[in-house]
């Protein structure tokens, strides 16, 4: 039996129990967040690259 765990489902219920946890943290997770996303956005596989 083969086991796979995706890193967005398991990010999201981590970063659900620390809000939950520490609710100050929602600022700090929330930002992480969008700074990775927009980074893997902009040099991820799926990004397309500006030619001038």
């Amino acid at each position: 039996m083969n086991i796979s765990i995706s890193l967005g489902p398991l990010a999201a219920l981590i970063a659900g129990i620390l809000i939950l946890a520490v609710p100050r943290l929602l600022n700090y997770i929330v930002a992480l967040y969008l700074i990775i996303v927009g980074i893997l956005g902009l040099v991820g596989p799926g990004a397309e690259h500006l030619r001038l």
